[in-house]
């Protein structure tokens, strides 16, 4: 079979397929249970500087093309989660800690204070006040945190970035300049449901973030916008559900992919193994190698 194994935004991997942030990275036990079902590296549930219990529920509603999600950042705080990250690693692949603040000095205490493979920075949640995009959206902040955080650790650096702005290769650029080892593409749409039985809107927090198939084009477009733009590598996240999915996402630029919503699906923790064996037997069957994959459709533009 064709080798999947490589360098994804600064980490070894076995495969490019990993675990997204916020799914099923609140414990090490489902970190550790993703990598040893074949996730190339797990990404955590994005943690802060204090304990949060997040938004009142409800907090996940099934929306036609996927999930609405208004979590709110629950999480214990970073100073209680090393050993989550450590139990994670028991599963053979690097822990990447999903981290978030409200500034520079916030990001990156809670760096220096976790023992991880490498961080994401959480500049893109939609459903977060003073967090997540409510500062990602500025580029100048992108910037500050991203050189703030990567001068504070000796790990690699990721910068996961929202799809709700105008300029998405502003902030790609944004991180770049401040020294990220690769961008993350994309966060969930900001988005909403609305009881009609009684007028109110579903979410407790009235909007939330949409994930799952409906925003895979949304993410490609992203993707192959940032390759086009970036000297640093891009990680596809939206909407991957199968092998051709991260193909098409492997085709658009990206180094790497992120698999979210879909576990959900009825294979479970299956589907990393589905998509990477998936894409290994297409790579054998095209005679191509993954280098070669990488990139291919920005090649007809």
């Amino acid at each position: 079979m064709a080798s999947l194994s490589g360098e994804v935004g600064g980490i070894q991997m076995a495969n490019p397929v990993l675990l997204a942030a916020g799914i099923l990275g609140t414990t090490g036990a489902s970190l550790k249970r993703a990598a040893r079902a074949g996730a190339g590296g797990v990404v955590t549930k994005s943690v802060g500087s204090i304990p949060r219990d997040g938004h009142r529920g409800p907090t996940v509603v099934q929306v036609e093309g996927g999930l609405l999600n208004a979590m709110g950042l629950p999480n214990p705080s970073y100073t209680n989660f090393q050993e989550e990250i450590d139990i994670g690693r028991e599963g053979g692949a690097p822990v990447v800690a999903s981290i978030f603040g409200s500034g520079p000095q916030e990001f990156e205490e809670v760096a220096e204070g976790l023992d991880a493979d490498g961080f994401e920075l959480n500049l893109s949640c939609p459903h977060a006040e003073r967090y997540g995009a409510e500062i990602g959206c500025e580029a100048c902040k992108v910037e500050a945190i991203t050189r703030a955080v990567k001068g504070s650790v000796s790990v690699p650096v990721w910068v996961k970035l929202t799809p709700n702005v105008a300029d998405v290769i502003g902030l790609g650029l944004a991180a770049q300049r401040g020294g990220a080892d690769a961008v993350v593409a994309i966060n969930t749409l900001k988005a909403m449901a609305i009881d009609v039985e009684s007028g109110r809107p579903i979410l407790g927090n009235r909007f939330g973030g949409l994930s799952g198939p409906a925003i895979k084009p949304v993410a490609m477009r992203c993707v192959f916008d940032l390759a086009s733009a970036l000297e640093i590598p891009v990680i596809g996240v939206g909407g991957v559900a199968s092998w051709q999915d991260a193909a098409e996402m492997i085709m658009a630029g990206a180094a790497g992919v992120q698999v979210g919503t879909a576990l959900g699906r009825a294979e479970g923790y299956g589907i990393f193994r589905s998509i990477s064996e998936g894409l290994s037997n297409y790579l054998d069957r095209k005679g191509m190698a993954l280098a070669e994959l990488k990139g291919l459709a920005r090649r007809f533009s």
